[in-house]
């Protein structure tokens, strides 16, 4: 099939595209640079040039394609608000050209938008969380399955390799400033994980089996606690581990504190057995042992 990725050079895009192309399909991929575009030429893929807030460079690639993955996100956390309202006009633009047709429409959310519910691994069926910004693409993706738009939706964890790692990061960045990796009380919160190559395959998956309405969850590992993390942290930058108090996380994390500090494991056994999703690559704590700090 021609599938039109967005996203197609970011660190899962990059993942996805020689995932596809392997697997048969064509893809056309939206880039806003020539670097990009050398890029995907290099992996076998068509270029579209373009960006998230070019509506009609959008519709374009969904209109001249057999279905639609949709990465791109803006990570600029200093405009999160308005970068989560750009996410929703973009998938409504691709939407409304998919309306009507049979074509498959896999859209990327977070395991951060499933609610946790007395402690218990986030679930694909489960209720949806409302402190985030992002939680309203669902709303607008639900709304084109009740449409006829063959829509499903990966949600993501920390996805991860020794390069990137979700989130990760940006925890990385602040023990590095500030010459200590910490956690929160006892670090007992969680973050869910899974690495690039599974994320990948799953995103495939998705697109080849398309259930309308479908929501996938890619996890491996349910829940690394944020005590291990900043241990695997330390052990990298050399730097000490200690524990701070919730009252201290906000002058300590800035904007990255409303995540810090949440405990949000996820399940992905419904996706698993949907899918016939088993997940191979390494875990988070191995990938973060095998990164070179000196290039993080």
């Amino acid at each position: 099939m021609r599938i039109f990725v967005t996203g197609a050079t970011g660190f899962i895009g990059s993942a996805l595209v020689p995932e596809l192309i392997k697997a048969g399909h064509q893809v056309v991929g939206m880039t806003r640079s020539e670097a990009g575009a050398e890029k995907l030429r290099a992996a076998g893929a068509e270029v579209l040039h373009g960006n998230l807030e070019d509506l009609d460079s959008l519709r374009k690639g969904a209109a001249d394609s057999d279905g639609v993955i949709h990465l791109a996100f803006n990570h600029d956390f200093s405009q999160f608000e308005k970068n989560a309202g750009d996410e929703r006009a973009a998938i409504t633009a691709i939407g409304e050209v998919l309306v009507g047709s049979d074509r498959p429409f896999v859209v990327t959310s977070g395991t951060a938008m499933a609610a946790n519910v007395d402690g218990k691994p986030s679930t694909e069926d489960g209720p949806v969380a409302g402190w985030n910004p992002r939680v309203g693409l669902e709303t607008v993706v639900k709304e084109f399955t009740d449409r006829g738009v063959k829509t499903s939706i990966v949600r993501l964890a920390q996805i991860h390799d020794t390069r990137k790692q979700g989130l990760v990061p940006y925890v990385t960045a602040v023990a590095r400033e500030k010459g200590v990796s910490v956690y929160i009380g006892e670090g007992a919160n969680r973050w869910p994980a899974a690495h690039v190559s599974d994320t990948a395959r799953l995103y495939r998956l998705a697109f080849e089996k398309a259930e309308a309405g479908a929501v996938y969850h890619a996890v491996d590992e349910e829940g690394v606690s944020m005590k291990v993390i900043a241990e695997a942290l330390g052990r990298g930058l050399k730097v000490p581990v200690k524990s701070i108090t919730p009252e201290e996380v906000p002058a300590h994390f800035g904007w990255l504190a409303a995540f810090a500090g949440a405990d949000m494991p996820s399940s992905s056994a419904i996706t698993r057995k949907q899918l016939n999703w088993t997940p191979k690559g390494p875990g988070l704590i191995a990938d973060l042992d095998g990164m070179d700090y000196s290039k993080a």
